[in-house]
């Protein structure tokens, strides 16, 4: 029986390797005292398995032994391609028909980011996606997602609605105090620009909520 990760690959597919073996497969080579077989055990043991890969941002990896700029970059690469293959993406065109499309763009890129990301999905008069947006990075405030920023793409490409977005790194979907407040604030600025904001899908790992759903929006439509 072949032992070799390639060797294994080659005889009974990716699906027989361990987390460790597809690893040490993109690693290619390890370190000293260390095959890439052991630096790749050793990485998912340091980060907590797969989810903590996932979870890592551009120099958490090469203070890792026998992980330098290179294989850093491909092991966040191969990362970003599960998420994209992962993931039922909004292209453009696409249909908008409720908060369960957009979970399904947002979660898999989403579910693992480590500070609260808002995006804006802008829409066509049909609520086909035109393109989304991220409008700001860090904790949600109505001071850091302000209307001004919200709605600029949207009146650049001239969107007839949009849906907010954004995530809660803690896993759970529940929408905050601040959530609610922010929601309100751009409803009300919509309303004033003819861009109506149709709902605000809260997006974490355990799931996601709707606003919209949950009452705090009222009746919207565009």
């Amino acid at each position: 029986m072949p032992d070799r990760p390639r060797e294994r690959l080659d005889a009974l597919g990716p699906e027989a390797l361990s987390d460790a073996e597809l690893l040490s497969l993109l690693l290619r080579t390890g370190a000293r005292g260390a095959d890439a077989l052991s630096v790749g055990a050793r990485l998912l043991t340091t980060l907590g398995g797969l989810p903590g890969l996932a979870r890592v941002g551009p120099g958490d990896l090469v203070c890792c032994a026998g992980v330098g700029p290179a294989k850093s970059a491909t092991l966040r690469a191969a990362v970003e391609l599960g998420r994209r293959l992962a993931a039922h993406r909004l292209e453009p065109g696409a249909p908008v028909r409720g908060p369960v499309d957009v979970f399904q763009h947002f979660h898999p890129r989403l579910r693992h980011a480590r500070q609260e990301r808002f995006f804006v999905v802008l829409l066509d008069g049909r609520h086909r996606v035109i393109r989304h947006e991220l409008v700001s990075q860090g904790t949600l405030t109505a001071s850091l997602v302000h209307p001004r920023e919200v709605f600029r793409p949207a009146l650049r490409d001239a969107a007839a609605a949009l849906v907010l977005v954004h995530n809660h790194p803690s896993g759970d979907p529940t929408p905050s105090r601040e959530d609610r407040e922010v929601t309100e604030r751009l409803s009300r600025a919509g309303e004033l620009l003819g861009v109506p904001v149709l709902d605000h899908v809260v997006v974490a790992e355990r799931g996601y909520s709707s606003l919209r759903d949950s009452g705090a929006m009222g009746d919207v439509s565009a």
